[in-house]
């Protein structure tokens, strides 16, 4: 059975906002570090992404991969891998919980990885946990520098 990696972070501002950033996979090269393109190739009935392109250069593990997104309710997304060079897994969720209603917000990241190439499961274990920690520090720092009317105000007009 596969073992998963979960981390928190609590970040100032409502849920919406959080989610916001999180949905919006063209912007990932402009804040997460490690995805270097992000295309999204299909979406859902509500315009939310279904499946996405990403390439990832994490230093040691550079790949192009595609996941499926499900969008569970206004506060959890998961992912699972479709096709990858590197990976064998590659499954995750975000799930948003607010705080003090709704002005900040609790976000729980979890993340199961399989490498195609053998590896100690306690490096691989250390190895989700930064890439968990660097992806909820990018979006704390992303979601709380968005002028107040959220991540949309940017783009809208």
């Amino acid at each position: 059975m596969a073992e998963h990696t979960r981390s928190s972070i609590t970040i100032e501002a409502a849920p919406a906002a959080v989610m916001g950033v999180i949905a919006d996979f063209d912007r990932y090269p402009e804040w997460t570090g490690e995805v270097k393109e992000a295309e999204v190739l299909s979406r859902d009935d509500e315009g939310r992404a279904q499946q996405v392109r990403l390439l990832l250069d994490a230093g040691a593990i550079k790949d192009d991969h595609t996941l499926a997104y499900t969008w569970i309710s206004a506060d959890e997304v998961r992912w699972s891998l479709v096709r990858s060079q590197m990976l064998r897994t590659l499954d995750g969720s975000y799930a948003l919980a607010p705080l003090e209603g709704g002005q900040r917000t609790e976000v729980t990241y979890q993340l199961t990885v399989d490498v195609k190439i053998p590896m100690l499961g306690m490096i691989k274990r250390k190895a989700e946990k930064v890439i968990i920690d660097r992806a909820l520090a990018g979006l704390k720092k992303r979601v709380e520098a968005a002028p107040a009317g959220g991540a949309d105000a940017e783009t809208a007009g």
